[in-house]
């Protein structure tokens, strides 16, 4: 995937069919709440739409199933009209079997819940019955987007997951500079940071830890998040030779672009390159034809499965179409399926 690619896509919505159009089922958010400027499952459709690929969306609280039938979702059909507003137009619901379709795409964002686990077994159910599911259902059960670095201790700094309090004081007594977190946070929400004097450690445990009824992750503060926390994205088994800088503004800690941060594309560094190179096989031979690595410095923060982010940041900045790549892989993932 070297060097950026098919910088010539972003004006209009180019209609050339490819040679096999295909119908694609977007499980997301609501559609109409896409803020296009910056959403990347908006990306990814209008590219699919640009390659001429047919467009459907649902929400997973539509998809259901009975016994003697499929796993069916009330979907509607969709083009794109190349608008800012009203970007685009929509059929009638109409009920489909999820197995019907030449892909379905799983992008609804976190937090993962107990309904998002649900939906995760309609989906696996729906592949069983035919269904071609990206990411795959079972893989997004399997990489928690925190506990799933456990996994590569070579890539990542001192991290504690605990339900106990005396272990997170003494993780903090040890390292002096810690940064707590909820399992099932997103955006960068319930983040803490405590510092050497250990001021508010124990009001912030009581916060995340719920009287050891939730278990929390603390890993020791890294002053490279200064310099931005990355996400470096790994399309089928491969890193994206650009990342997404997330820099911290002001005195907040957070990165993250839902808490202010301000994304700056870079070239990845040769130790992002390394991670991307070491993890992109292992997640892509699982399921997950796309990741997105989260790196602060030299470490591995977070592994985001669910629906990763930061396509039209990336390609504004450097020209580097990641839409464009991800549909490559995923029309080359199916085509193989299919065989």
């Amino acid at each position: 995937m070297g060097g950026p690619a098919r910088t010539s896509r972003r004006a209009g919505l180019d209609n050339t069919a490819p040679v096999h159009a295909m119908n694609l089922l977007f499980v997301a958010d609501p559609v109409e709440h896409f803020k296009i400027y910056k959403d990347t499952t908006f990306a990814m459709m209008r590219e699919a739409h640009r390659r001429g690929h047919r467009l459907a969306v649902c929400e997973p609280q539509q998809m259901h199933w009975q016994r003697g039938g499929k796993v069916v979702a009330r979907v509607r059909d969709i083009t794109l009209t190349g608008h800012a507003v009203d970007w685009f137009s929509a059929g009638e619901p109409r009920e489909a079997a999820l197995a019907d379709f030449c892909a379905v795409l799983m992008r609804k964002d976190p937090p993962f819940d107990s309904e998002y686990f649900y939906a995760t077994h309609l989906l696996e159910q729906a592949e069983r019955e035919g269904a071609r599911v990206f990411n795959k259902p079972r893989a997004l059960r399997d990489h928690p987007e925190k506990l799933a670095i456990m996994e590569f201790p070579q890539f990542i700094g001192p991290t504690l997951v605990t339900r106990e309090p005396q272990d997170i004081r003494r993780f903090h007594a040890e390292h002096g500079d810690v940064i707590l977190k909820p399992l099932d946070g997103m955006g960068g929400m319930g983040i803490f940071r405590v510092g050497p004097d250990g001021m508010n450690l124990g009001s912030i445990i009581e916060t995340l830890n719920q009287g050891g009824s939730q278990s929390v992750m603390v890993q020791k503060f890294l002053p490279e998040i200064a310099d931005g926390d990355k996400r470096v994205l790994i399309i089928g088994g491969k890193p994206v030779p650009y990342c997404l800088a997330r820099i911290p503004q002001g005195s907040e800690v957070r990165g993250n672009l839902a808490a202010g941060g301000l994304g700056v594309a870079r070239a990845l560094t040769a130790r992002d390159q390394q991670i991307g190179d070491a993890l992109g096989p292992i997640l892509h031979e699982r399921g997950l034809l796309l990741a997105g690595v989260d790196v602060i410095g030299d470490c591995v923060t977070e592994i985001n499965v669910t629906s990763p982010t930061c396509f039209q940041e990336i390609f504004e900045q450097t020209g580097c179409d990641v839409a464009a790549l991800f549909v490559d892989a995923l029309e080359t993932a199916i085509e193989r399926m299919a065989r």
